[in-house]
């Protein structure tokens, strides 16, 4: 089979996975597929997640705050301990007209990844985060997620695929076991600047016994990457909720940039 043929069979397999996965696993804060890559040594990475919510839900459900009009403004920091460990750290925030702003919660999340001078066909990392929310912005209190990463860059095409897992502690959700959360991103660099993609956020309920098609969410989001220089990432992208239990439309961006080691040691004359 030609090169060609080959990206086009990822390709389909990715959509068919967009498909069959329904849910927003991030809840609306951090909109994001993940990389394989992780940070440099020694060297910091901070990020801003903003994302408004355009048209979403307008009544109170299980205690939490409707997400109509609600703009979430999250902070994270990640630093880089070796070539293939990293761990970083939320800041969750939320800004409502009728409610101000608000503290939402914090979350940690250590990563390791296959290094690259093992020369593996996919790029592989798998990240763990654990953290807090409070109960008006989310009704699970408590979470943990386990995201597996796999990705792989063809000429101009990338491909990503994070099947996530997620357990609640503290909340009505915790009686409901792990939950499949995949994340699928597919892009294309149409120069050396510009990356357009589309981006996936799903939740298919429970392993082994997923929701129902109409108790799933699901969301398609088409986005744009702008490769500035190494130490930038910028993003932006629109959200389209295709179930009724997703918030319908959602804008969002990241913009980060990385801090290298300074070396405060003086030099030897």
């Amino acid at each position: 089979m030609s090169k060609s043929r080959n990206i086009l069979a990822v390709i389909a397999i990715v959509f068919l996975l967009m498909i069959t996965g329904e849910a927003f696993a991030q809840a609306n804060y951090e909109i994001q597929v993940y990389p394989s890559d992780t940070v440099e040594p020694h060297s910091t990475m901070v990020e801003l997640h903003s994302n408004f919510t355009v048209d979403g839900r307008r009544t109170v459900e299980n205690g939490e705050l409707p997400t109509h009009h609600q703009l979430h403004e999250t902070l994270e920091i990640t630093h880089g301990f070796n070539k293939w460990f990293e761990t970083g750290f939320y800041v969750f925030t939320s800004a409502q007209s009728s409610n101000g702003w608000q503290w939402v919660g914090d979350h940690i999340r250590p990563r390791v990844r296959v290094p690259e001078d093992w020369h593996w066909p996919v790029g592989l990392s798998l990240s763990t985060e654990f953290g807090y929310a409070r109960p008006n912005f989310s009704a699970d209190t408590w979470t943990w997620e386990i995201r597996p990463v796999v990705d792989k860059k063809i000429g101009p095409w990338y491909l990503a695929f994070n099947p996530s897992v997620e357990k609640s502690f503290r909340g009505p959700s915790e009686s409901r076991g792990y939950e499949f959360s995949p994340n699928v991103k597919v892009s294309y660099d149409v120069s050396k600047v510009v990356t357009v993609g589309m981006e996936y956020y799903g939740s298919m309920g429970p392993v082994g016994n997923f929701d129902p098609l109409r108790e799933q969410e699901q969301q398609i989001l088409p986005a744009i990457d702008l490769n500035l220089s190494p130490k930038w990432e910028v993003n932006f992208g629109v959200g389209i909720g295709t179930t009724n239990s997703t918030d319908r439309l959602i804008v969002k961006s990241i913009v980060g940039y990385r801090f290298d080691r300074i070396n405060f040691r003086r030099q030897r004359k």
